[in-house]
């Protein structure tokens, strides 16, 4: 019974991946957060390539919105492709601003 449910969550996740059509664009889903504060910060702690390669991807995805197209179906970030590049990055940033609140409040 867990696994049908673990299926038929995981079918849904690519359901919804797909759906929301980000990856037509050739985004990945860390290239759709908003840049809040940690965001911001967690940007500046990736390595240039991984920058830089993100800055591509969003100016190809602002072109091709621009001349309302999509990427050919074959370049489209497959939802097994998506790494998050961010989060680790994030979840560091986050825990550092959390601790220092911590200590502000001492």
């Amino acid at each position: 019974m867990v696994s049908a449910s673990g299926r038929l969550l995981e079918g849904f996740r690519k359901w919804y991946y797909n759906a929301a059509g980000f990856n037509k664009l050739g985004l990945m889903r860390d290239d759709t957060l908003y840049e809040n504060d940690d965001v911001k910060a967690a940007l500046k702690r990736l390595p240039e390539n991984a920058y830089n390669e993100r800055l591509f991807r969003i100016k190809r995805a602002l072109d091709l919105s621009m001349k309302q197209q999509i990427l050919p179906e074959e370049q489209w970030v497959k939802y097994e492709e998506d790494k998050k590049y961010l989060e680790p990055y994030l979840k560091e940033v986050i825990r550092e601003r959390l601790e220092r609140e911590e200590w502000d409040k001492k």
